[in-house]
């Protein structure tokens, strides 16, 4: 079974655990995953958020459990479809993640702009096949690309999973998946350019007891607009939209009344190393600052006006003469 690579990867989300038989060990294996820290790329920037990972969560969890009764009463035998991860990936990581060959249906994902895949193994292609054509489906299959019967029976099989995953995004986006076309060497696959940023989700699809990596890699830059339109929250009511503008109001008030720490300093002046290492008690140091010159009013380090020095009472004072916009 293919692995994926070890580059650097974006945060990983796993679904939440259902009480269903046979999935105690998947279970472990997934919080196990879920618990190992996760290298940061600082080259690359994380674009989907863990709000739209969550959304996409909801999702294709909805498609797994929809996919495990297709995979079941299709091919009439113990089948489970598990939702692993859902990770941002260029589309060359996405590439290389998976094997020299492998079965990868390409399909058109209208009104989102691009194209997505849909992939499994060979082997697990070729144990359906021979599961809906009435054989035992062993283990032992050919690592071959499909006959033309065997693309035959197997294409109306991958069109209900697609419809399926309409059905389970539908609160997400519109989607209307058509196949266009079958490839079986991924670097042959031209669904997008090798350095866009995909969405990948992987499965782990169990057919009896062989288990197999399964994923549906889709345009990030196609989903973003759904994704943000859905974590938007819906329209409030008069009473609310009054109270944030209140709210808003009072903060806007209360920072006029925010103390700050000003500084009334000369020009800066340079010295280098040697001179600041010989400074002794008495030295008297030339600065910068002309004797005729206003002082320098700073809020961290920005000058927004000049004072002359004088004193009011017992404590010294700065008498503003100018501002920086006077100036201009």
């Amino acid at each position: 079974m293919p692995r994926r690579s070890a580059e650097p990867r974006s945060v990983t989300i796993a679904p939440p655990s259902a009480s269903r038989p046979g999935t105690t060990g998947s279970r472990a294996r997934r919080r196990t995953r879920a618990n190992e820290p996760v290298p940061y790329d600082f080259r690359r920037p994380i674009q989907l958020s863990r709000e739209h990972q969550r959304i996409l969560m909801l999702g294709f969890d909805g498609f797994a459990r929809q996919a495990t009764t297709v995979f079941t009463s299709s091919l009439r035998t113990v089948c489970q479809l598990t939702l692993q991860t859902i990770e941002q990936q260029t589309y060359n990581e996405y590439v290389e993640s998976l094997g020299a060959q492998t079965y990868m249906m390409l399909f058109a994902a209208d009104p989102m702009t691009g194209l997505g895949v849909l992939e499994m193994p060979v082997p697990a292609v070729m144990s359906c096949v021979d599961h809906m054509l009435g054989g035992p489906g062993s283990d032992d299959q050919p690592d071959r690309p499909l006959t033309e019967i065997e693309s035959g029976v197997i294409k109306g099989f991958m069109d209900r999973l697609l419809n399926e995953m309409r059905y389970s995004l539908a609160a997400v986006l519109p989607l209307e998946p058509s196949a266009a076309a079958v490839e079986y060497a991924p670097q042959f696959a031209q669904a997008a350019s090798p350095a866009d940023v995909m969405v990948v989700v992987e499965f782990e699809l169990r057919i009896n007891e062989r288990a197999h990596r399964a994923t549906i890699c889709l345009p990030f830059s196609g989903l973003h607009p759904y994704l943000t339109n859905s974590s938007n929250p819906g329209p409030v009511s008069d009473r609310e939209k009054a109270a944030r503008l209140h709210a808003a109001d009072m903060l806007r008030q209360q920072m006029d009344h925010v103390p700050v720490t000003v500084a009334v300093r000369f020009h800066p002046t340079q010295l280098g190393p040697v001179d600041l290492s010989q400074v002794q008690v008495g030295d008297v140091l030339r600065l910068s600052h002309p004797s005729t010159a206003p002082l320098d009013v700073t809020l961290d380090g920005a000058t927004f006006a000049r004072a002359t020095p004088g004193a009011h009472g017992q404590r010294l004072a700065a008498l503003i003469v100018n501002t920086p916009k006077e100036n201009s």
